[in-house]
């Protein structure tokens, strides 16, 4: 009674979690990726900032534009400004030096006028506007940049996902092999055959795998969260990944398109444009068209002579400005971009070394793990042998509980280690990739 109990309950789980599957639906990693293109946050921000920076380019460009302006003003004099004037102006007779104090003008004043500027040159400007540019430039790598960590966390998450569900499928197998030799052993304890402690090792066994699976299946669910929290879809979405794990041909990547490199190389065309356009400021004059035309106009209120009267005035001409001294202000911010120029290129080469070091060490940790892989998966299959010859064994009374358990042990420890071989060589394989540029090519 209490096996065929045991053997419903058993069914009803590997049953209840084949629905589960089934309703589940099966992502690739291309699908993954695709998905995350669109709708990945990070993705959109960085879409967002390269908007921005066309528009700060746009915004640079406008200042060359004329810019008009309408200017309107309105002045009661209480009292209306004084003047002096010489008396010998009026009259030559009046001695030299002395003068006479007169009040000009009416007490309503009326101005209206539109003017108009527009830079012929200006060196800061054009400094701006070419820093702009490539400021443009440099918001694009960026965006490459977090497009190529997107990938990056995807594709581990997905090979993570993947280890896991392997990792089950193993805990399931051994859970069934392990429930079969339960059966055995409490079918030999009523023969008399086998302790009742070799019964209860068994029944630790299955227990200790089923909380092992349980915990498996938590990280499995965690990693599937996270998965799809960078791929932009809702955490109640039911979703699965592919069982099979693809592993590429080792191939030599030799290809340098390092964006980091870029990064940096552009950061220090900026820089540089940013001081051409310090020094140009220090020593070239700006020179703008400038126009204005409108209308002046006086009134007075006092009968019986009040008036409103309004006169045109108009003009046009150049401005030049030329910068003499300024307090050593441009100077201290030319020293300034010297220095920061000077880390670019200290980084640019830390970056380079470092980038090399990184692909010689994920290269070599491909490699032996990929021996490794071929290594364990012998094991796996050697061991998965051993299990089965010891379980006949037993049956005929040539091997114990205790031979069973050990060579169970060897083949759970020969599957622990394919699949740490396994996540070590996708890893590394990934690692190298990023770190050669070549990761974008996981798309495809």
């Amino acid at each position: 009674m209490l096996v065929n109990t045991r053997k419903l309950i058993l069914s009803l789980i590997v049953l209840s979690g084949w629905n589960i599957a089934q309703a589940q639906e099966v992502w690739t990693l291309k699908q993954c990726i695709d998905t995350a293109h669109v709708h990945n946050k990070t993705l959109q921000i960085n879409r967002n900032n390269i908007s921005i920076s066309e528009q700060r380019e746009k915004e640079a460009k406008a200042n060359l534009i004329p810019k008009v302006t309408a200017n309107a003003d309105y002045k009661y004099f209480m009292e209306l400004p004084t003047q002096l004037m010489p008396m010998n102006a009026l009259n030559p007779q009046a001695p030299e030096g002395q003068f006479r104090d007169l009040q000009f003008g009416v007490p309503h004043n009326i101005n209206a006028n539109v003017q108009l500027a527009m830079p012929l040159y200006n060196p800061q400007v054009y400094g701006v506007i070419e820093n702009t540019k490539i400021a443009k430039e440099l918001t694009l790598l960026q965006f490459q940049k977090s497009e190529e960590q997107v990938l990056y966390d995807i594709t581990m998450l997905y090979y993570n996902a993947q280890i896991l569900k392997h990792q089950l499928d193993f805990l399931e197998s051994n859970m069934l092999n392990t429930q079969k030799l339960l059966k055995n052993m409490e079918l030999l304890k009523e023969q008399l055959l086998a302790k009742g402690t070799d019964v209860s090792k068994v029944k630790l066994q299955a227990e200790q795998l089923n909380t092992q699976r349980e915990n498996v299946h938590n990280k499995y669910i965690s990693v599937l969260n996270a998965l799809k929290l960078n791929i932009g879809i809702s955490l109640e979405r039911n979703m699965t990944v592919v069982s099979e794990i693809e592993r590429q041909i080792l191939t030599e990547n030799n290809v340098e398109n390092i964006l980091d490199l870029k990064i940096i190389q552009t950061q220090n065309k900026l820089l540089n444009s940013e001081l051409s356009t310090l020094n140009k400021s220090r020593f070239l004059p700006s020179l703008n068209l400038i126009a204005s035309y409108g209308t002046t106009g006086f009134g007075y209120d006092k009968t019986p002579n009040n008036f409103l009267k309004f006169y045109p005035i108009g003009f046009a001409g150049l401005q030049l400005t030329y910068p003499l001294f300024n307090g050593t202000v441009t100077q201290r911010k030319i020293n300034q971009k010297k220095l920061e120029i000077s880390n670019n290129e200290l980084q640019a080469q830390l970056i380079g070394d470092k980038n090399k070091m990184e692909t010689e060490n994920a290269l070599r940790r491909r490699t032996i793990a990929n021996q490794t892989v071929i290594n364990t998966e012998n094991q796996i299959t050697l061991a998965q042998s051993i299990y089965e010859q010891t379980i006949l064994q037993q049956k005929q009374g040539t091997a114990t509980l205790t031979d069973i358990l050990l060579a169970d042990n060897s083949l759970r420890e020969a599957q622990q280690n394919y699949l740490s071989a396994v996540i070590d060589y996708l890893k590394a394989d990934l690692e190298i990739k990023k770190l050669t540029g070549t990761i974008m090519s996981i798309k495809n």
